[in-house]
């Protein structure tokens, strides 16, 4: 079985760096695997890696869609598994990068994932009625059709509600009847940076005021002058949907810093209690030589 590594964690905890280091290390390439990363001009409010940080490293699954385009799992394990492949069929160890949980377990695992993708009109239409009738028109839709589902959602959460209409439109079966398990594709190595929770806060305090200092209101702004709508998919990210509700209330940009800064942490909370769920992962002390453990448990598996 083909060997794997991922470096994944929480926002903010350096994985990009290790990351890097790791594949001079190895002769590879990175695919990353953040949700946000794929979209074309959205680079300040994702901290998306510029050329000098990516280290002279091939990184792949950056920049690859519009912003005013949708993408789910299924698209990206669809896109990531050929590079996976390539990279293994020369011999190199491929390296996943990213604190998105579902791209990482979509090309680690033998998931389903609804096995559809995305599907603009259809997500268009749920939008529509989203605004029109409500939230709880939607989630009452759902109840029709899959019920199970719906009892696993709350009402608030409209994306994934959405994408379990989606779903049963697509492919005429429930979300809840697509039974997945934990079936490896690969042998993989999976390690995070275990900060102490509150250096990782001060690390996020420090890259939304970075952020704020490269100028994420003018790059909100400038989506929003070129037509990406507020409530297209990209636009939901932490960061750009803050600037955008404090635009549109009149909040200055304090306010909007305490908002981002607030959300990255409860993410990043997320983020770390999805990935202990990850079988065998390693939870690494943050120091300066990682990258050369790392090397060293790939060569002992």
């Amino acid at each position: 079985m083909a060997r794997l590594l991922i470096i994944c964690g929480a926002t903010a905890s350096g994985k990009t760096s290790l990351a890097v280091q790791c594949a001079q290390k190895l002769n590879t390439e990175i695919i990353s695997a953040d949700s946000q990363l794929i979209y074309r001009g959205l680079d300040i409010g994702t901290a998306k890696p510029t050329l000098s940080e990516r280290g002279g490293i091939v990184h792949h699954m950056i920049d690859i869609v519009e912003p005013d385009e949708e993408f789910s799992v299924f698209d990206y394990e669809e896109r990531a598994t050929p590079l996976i492949l390539r990279l293994i069929s020369e011999g190199k160890t491929p390296i996943i990068c990213g604190g998105t949980g579902f791209y990482i377990n979509s090309l680690l695992f033998d998931f389903a994932y609804g096995n559809a993708g995305a599907d603009k009109n259809i997500r268009d239409k749920y939008n529509r009625l989203l605004e029109e009738k409500g939230k709880e028109y939607l989630y009452a839709l759902l109840t029709e059709v899959d019920v199970e589902t719906a009892k696993k959602l709350h009402v608030n959460d409209t994306k994934r509600v959405i994408r379990a209409l989606e779903i049963y439109e697509l492919s005429g079966i429930k979300k809840s009847a697509q039974h997945d398990a934990l079936i490896p594709k690969y042998e993989y190595l999976a390690v995070a940076v275990n900060y102490p929770r509150e250096e990782l806060y001060r690390r996020i305090d420090r890259r939304v005021d970075e952020m704020f200092e490269r100028g994420l209101v003018e790059e909100v702004k400038n989506l929003l002058n070129r037509g990406i709508g507020e409530n297209c998919q990209c636009m939901q990210a932490i960061g750009y949907k803050e600037v955008v509700n404090c635009l549109k209330s009149g909040d200055n940009e304090s306010t909007m810093r305490d908002i981002i800064k607030l959300n990255t942490r409860h993410y990043a909370k997320r983020q770390i209690t999805f990935f202990k769920k990850l079988p065998n992962i390693q939870w690494l002390e943050p120091e300066c030589t990682m990258a050369e453990r790392i090397v060293e448990m790939l060569n002992e598996r």
